[in-house]
């Protein structure tokens, strides 16, 4: 009794190891931004954005960048100009932070 006991334990200690930090990784709420195709204005989301991972934002292109970018999620965002969040040039969003209409962006990263 007491083994069985000891490697559910065990078990149920290695799950809990291996799950909290693949939860604690991904940014909570809502990341939005503007952008502009063949319709006009639009409005962009990216919905609980994973961590510590460079997003390139779908909408955003080459000639087109999105841009105005509001981090309604519980993580800083930082956004690039640039897509694969590459640059020397970069802007931080606290949580509940934005920036208005003449920042561009291409890509972002939650820490």
């Amino acid at each position: 009794m007491r083994l069985r006991n000891a490697v559910l334990a065990a078990a149920s200690a290695l799950a809990l190891a291996l799950a909290v930090p693949a939860s604690a990784t991904a940014a909570g709420g809502e990341f939005r931004y503007k952008y502009r195709n063949f319709l006009g204005e639009q409005l962009g989301a990216l919905f609980d954005p994973a961590g510590r991972a460079c997003v390139n934002l779908p909408e955003a292109g080459r000639n087109e960048p999105a841009y105005a970018p509001n981090n309604r999620t519980n993580s800083t965002a930082t956004v690039f100009p640039e897509f694969d969040c590459e640059g020397d040039t970069y802007y931080v969003l606290r949580p509940g932070g934005r920036a208005g209409d003449r920042l561009l962006v291409r890509s972002v990263v939650f820490s």
